[in-house]
């Protein structure tokens, strides 16, 4: 690769944004919106290009669910099964903790995570302050259980969603590839979870009559509304289903859904598109054109090369290289970031090596930095979003805490992940 001013400077400035994103002093949106307009600016990039960059079904779809998730929380669906999972539980403690990440793990699959944990922390709280426990165990459990579950489909977590987007894999690929091995970390993590907080999760016995006595009809804020949330919900996970049977992306999918959805609520489309998490958006946004700049220059297809010269090629240490790597790097930075990169260069190392069949190194990329990112307070958004509402409520972690307890897990998931690899795609 010719060392030119456009290399040093795509590179130059990618490497700040990278930097400054995980320092959080600035907020990612800005940081890597304003990366993107240099790269455009300093002429690496065109701007036809950079918006050809920009993955629309990744943006489509986000879009897409965050308008669906927004009018459907407003009926209390959500509140209603966490606490129908308490009454269930019988105010046990444990079983509480048991049955609410077994709740988030699910509705990360079928939503996404962030929206998950931003509709089931609330009410966590309330049913942990009804025993007088610390919710802290509770909590980190959800974060733990909101990215293993949003492994295993193609809109649980943003980076399903971009290997989906770059590869044309569909929703059902990824439960049948990987939703096995995500229950598998699913119930080997619960009990690990179990074992550490059994101790902790103890309330008296008068505390737990309160929780039977709590009536989940309640928390349902509008009937109506909740029978055309659910409606259009099933729609659009059925629309999942078969998406790439009848040629259709996801995101049209999802602003169908949306769509539909805006039509039978009548609601005011400035107020429910408030509910749209724009900084989100406008990040993924600047990323795809700071990745696209990085291509252009061709530092991806050199990064491709020197990788093959690691592993030879061959699919087994190729698929492992990116599993470890991807595990360890989602751990100590954004996953979305990293996936972004990785995606061209995994492109490039089957152009590059001749593996025909890419599919294996997509899992591996996929467990690794879903799973991963499990390892440390920064290593997801759900992380971050968990542990700054508990931070307002008086709760704090502080990064040694949550990692001594979390990066063990998290290399556990990525231990089982390797087996289940080797076994069933890399041999």
């Amino acid at each position: 690769m010719e060392v030119t001013n456009q290399v040093i400077f795509a590179t130059v400035v990618f490497l700040i944004t990278y930097a400054v994103i995980i320092s959080e002093k600035i907020h990612r949106a800005v940081v890597a919106l304003f990366g993107a307009m240099l790269v455009i600016v300093g002429g690496v990039l065109h701007q036809e290009k950079a918006v050809q960059a920009i993955d629309f079904n990744t943006i489509g779809l986000l879009v897409g669910m965050m308008i669906i998730v927004g009018i459907a929380r407003n009926s209390g669906v959500f509140e209603y099964l966490a606490v129908k999972a308490a009454k269930r539980s019988k105010g046990e403690p444990l079983a509480i903790m048991v049955s609410l990440s077994i709740i988030t793990a699910i509705l990360s699959a079928l939503l996404d995570n962030v929206t998950t944990v931003l509709l089931i922390v609330p009410v966590t709280f309330s049913i942990a302050r009804a025993l007088e426990i610390n919710p802290m165990p509770i909590l980190f459990a959800e974060i733990m259980s909101s990215n293993i579950g949003g492994t295993a489909t193609l809109i649980g977590d943003p980076p399903n969603i971009m290997i989906g987007s770059a590869t044309g894999l569909g929703f059902m690929d990824f439960v049948m590839n990987l939703a096995p091995i995500v229950v598998v970390v699913m119930v080997v993590t619960i009990i690990l979870l179990k074992i550490i907080y059994g101790k902790q999760l103890i309330a008296r016995e008068e505390l737990k009559r309160n929780i039977m006595e709590l009536n989940p009809e309640d928390e349902i804020k509008d009937l109506v509304l909740l029978k055309k949330s659910l409606f259009v919900i099933f729609l659009t996970v059925g629309g999942f289903l078969i998406h790439q049977y009848v040629h259709l992306e996801s995101a049209t999918i999802a602003l169908t859904g949306a769509a539909l959805l805006l039509l039978l609520t009548r609601d005011e489309p400035e107020h429910v598109l408030s509910a749209v998490e724009w900084p989100v958006i406008f990040f993924f946004a600047g990323l795809f054109i700071l990745v696209g700049a990085l291509e252009e220059v061709g530092i991806i297809e050199w990064i491709a090369k020197k990788a093959l010269q690691i592993t030879g090629g061959a699919i087994l240490p190729t698929g492992m290289l990116i599993l470890w790597m991807s595990a360890i790097a989602s751990a100590f930075v954004d996953n979305i970031p990293f996936v972004a990169t990785m995606i061209p260069l995994i492109q490039d190392m089957g152009r590059l090596g001749g593996i025909s069949d890419l599919n294996p190194l997509w899992w591996a990329l996929s467990l690794g930095a879903c799973l991963g990112g499990n390892g440390t307070i920064i290593g997801a958004s759900a992380n971050v979003v968990v542990v700054g509402m508990a931070e307002k409520r008086g709760y704090k972690w502080t990064f040694l805490s949550f990692m001594k307890v979390a990066f063990p897990l998290m290399l556990i998931s990525i231990v089982l992940s390797t087996i289940y690899l080797y076994l069933f795609f890399l041999t």
